[in-house]
């Protein structure tokens, strides 16, 4: 039998891409403090994703169509001082969700297929799903790497980077379109609902230790591919939903590096003074 005909075989390569790409995009999410926005973006590529598989077209091109809808929009939205860009988020996230669900309901029997755009269903990836992760790991990698100066830029000091000559505003859509794609792409594994803690925790988590943007980028990949991977393991281990069970493994590398960190730093004075003693 081939090593690709077997369910989990396909499974833990999808995790381990899923983990990374969304580690590498987490960071710019949580250092420009749009977790909020990601979440809205999640709910609101729902309805994209339920007219695709009605109409029968790959899902990815549906999610990518009502996720960048909605990043031009909250990104139009922002920029005008009329407007509150965090209540005009919110109203998005439940407008869209509340348009997928209206959407579900048009369709006698499509109810039992609910669950798996809202949860994933990572045991039932298929070849085709690993393929379109990779090709979306790799694109996504390669616009960070292209875009990383003024992207760091503006993430950092946005009054400095009008300065230098960068147009903040178009820089703010290549990265919500670029979150779009990664939220699209990993609805498959860990469902519409669940893909905001894969993509913020392990961020999160690797900014407890480094303030360096490449240790985080590598610590975030790293501690993502782990968390699919230890989430799927106590999936087959303990017989529990794989998204969930993917999710919780990443919230609980969030809370035990949040809480180690604190520990080690408010042991480490404590330390110097001993060392300065015994000198």
């Amino acid at each position: 039998m081939n090593w690709w005909d077997d369910a989990l075989h396909r499974a833990t390569a999808e995790v381990l891409l899923v983990g990374a790409l969304a580690g590498l995009i987490g960071v710019h999410v949580v250092l420009n403090r749009l977790s909020f926005f990601t979440m809205a973006l999640t709910h609101a590529t729902f309805p994209g994703v339920v007219a695709a598989s009605i109409i029968g077209v790959n899902i990815l091109v549906g999610g990518v169509i009502a996720g960048a809808i909605v990043a031009l929009g909250v990104a139009a939205l922002s920029r005008r001082r009329s407007q509150n860009a965090a209540a005009a988020t919110g109203v998005l996230l439940s407008g869209g969700f509340a348009l997928g669900a209206g959407l579900v309901a048009t369709q006698n029997g499509f109810s039992r297929d609910l669950t798996s755009f809202l949860v994933g269903s990572i045991l039932t990836v298929n070849p085709q799903d690993l393929l379109t992760t990779a090709v979306a790991l790799v694109v996504v990698a390669a616009v960070l790497a292209a875009c990383a100066r003024p992207l760091r830029y503006t993430s950092f000091d946005r009054t400095g980077a009008q300065a230098a000559g960068f147009t903040t505003g178009v820089w703010d859509v290549v990265l919500l379109l670029t979150i779009q794609v990664v939220v699209v792409t990993i609805v498959p594994a860990v469902g519409t609902i669940l893909a905001l803690a894969l993509i913020v925790a392990p961020a999160a988590a690797a900014r407890q230790w480094s303030h360096r943007l490449s240790t985080v980028t590598a610590l975030a990949v790293t501690l993502g591919a782990l968390s699919g991977l230890g989430g799927l393991y106590a999936s087959n281990r303990w017989n529990v939903a794989a998204g969930a069970s993917i999710t919780l493994t990443a919230t609980a590398v969030l809370t035990l590096s949040t809480v180690s960190s604190r520990l080690i730093r408010s042991r480490s004075p404590m330390v110097a003074r001993t060392r300065a003693i015994s000198a």
